[in-house]
């Protein structure tokens, strides 16, 4: 169980953090720039949270994903280094991404058919989900730059939950503007 007593530390005082495994990186670092991102994410579904209370079965979903996001912010922050630990680090698994892909399956099997590209728009809701939804497509960009960059790691299986995050959100955003009947739609060369 984390303990936090004391807020401030000070130790941040010179541009850098401490990931869970110990070393310090500036903040400015990209890994302490993707799991920033997937902080905001979450505050995002949090505030989705806030207008999706009346609807049960999707307030659930969310709080289960920002459950995630925290322990997919925890995976980032210790970064595998090759080395045996001295404790078990918290992972993203395969499992999380598979109840992803289920929740989208059962969402998605409520929705009307699309007719053309959604704007990020509707109810408050379905906005803040659609900004949780580019928050989590930034964290992948910076998720997949920072894989690619030699000494460091990302796991497949983290790599997987963003992608499909962002997609679960998409899904959602859209169930919460009345499954897809109150979508604000994209009507191309509309104000020429």
């Amino acid at each position: 169980m984390v303990k936090l007593n004391k807020i401030y530390t000070r130790t941040g005082d010179n541009g850098t953090t401490g990931l869970v495994s110990g070393p310090r990186r500036l903040k400015s670092d990209l890994r302490v720039e993707a799991y920033g991102a997937i902080d905001e994410a979450n505050a995002f579904v949090g505030l989705a949270r806030q207008h999706a209370d009346a609807i049960p079965d999707l307030d659930a979903m969310l709080m289960r994903v920002q459950n995630d996001l925290f322990d997919l912010g925890a995976d980032l922050a210790t970064p595998d280094t090759g080395e045996k630990p001295e404790y078990e680090p918290l992972r993203i698994v395969a499992a999380q991404v598979e109840r992803l892909e289920r929740e989208i399956d059962r969402l998605n099997a409520d929705l009307e058919p699309l007719r053309s590209f959604v704007l990020p728009a509707g109810s408050a809701a379905s906005a803040a989900l659609h900004v949780a939804r580019t928050v989590a497509r930034r964290a992948e960009r910076q998720m997949v730059a920072l894989a690619s960059m030699e000494g460091e790691a990302v796991s497949t299986e983290a790599i997987a939950y963003v992608n499909r995050l962002s997609d679960f959100l998409f899904v959602a955003a859209r169930w919460a503007n009345d499954k897809g009947r109150a979508d604000v739609l994209w009507v191309p060369g509309n104000n020429r």
